[in-house]
């Protein structure tokens, strides 16, 4: 019979390299202070690494680059939400990164949150959550939420055929039938973005 520190670990490698967590995502199997000693065991023996503290992942490795690779941002941020049960939406240049739409990581990595103002440096880097009005955040959620703070960031102009593509093979025929459905009643551009994407997704 597995014990609660067992359970833990299954879950944690369940959960697979560069995924973060707290132990509030453990509570379901045990005590907080049986969490937290397993937490604190695990790290001790390199098993998991802690990011911050309250906040650990199970670092992925790359041997060429010299071992440990840094925090996965937006895990950090996830884990960081659900911590506080915050709703969180990637802003701008950052969701367009995530997307594959664009290269290049922004100076400033912000998300929209409906939890308040905060900034939370992960390794070198540091989460800008802002708080965003609770209208601003409604209906914003999943991969639609990421592809609409995406073109925002982009513009009309920014968008040809090939983020058209990025963005095919990004979403599921299920999202991309919701994205058509729930961008009716943003910018005509980017509903008119949003039916090219559904185009030949059968």
């Amino acid at each position: 019979m597995q014990t609660m520190r067992d359970q833990i670990v299954a879950r944690i490698d369940r959960l697979g390299e560069g995924k973060a967590f707290s132990a509030k995502d453990f509570l379901d199997i045990a005590s907080r202070g049986t969490i937290d000693m397993s937490l604190t065991s695990l790290t001790r023996c390199g098993t998991i690494r802690r990011v911050r503290r309250g906040l650990y992942d199970k670092p992925r490795v790359n041997p060429s680059l010299g071992g440990e690779l840094s925090p996965d941002i937006d895990e950090a941020a996830r884990a960081i939400a659900r911590r506080y049960r915050w709703k969180i939406v990637p802003e701008g240049g950052w969701a367009a990164n995530l997307l594959g739409l664009s290269t290049q990581v922004p100076a400033k990595i912000i998300y929209l949150t409906d939890g308040p103002n905060n900034d939370v440096p992960i390794g070198r880097r540091t989460i800008h959550f802002k708080h965003a009005r609770p209208k601003a955040m409604a209906g914003l959620e999943g991969k639609f939420a990421l592809v609409v703070q995406a073109l925002r960031h982009m513009g009309k102009e920014g968008v040809g055929s090939r983020e058209i593509e990025t963005l095919r093979a990004a979403l599921s025929p299920a999202e991309k039938s919701k994205l058509v459905k729930d961008t009716r009643f943003n910018a005509d551009w980017i509903y008119e973005v949003a039916k090219r994407i559904m185009e030949k997704s059968a």
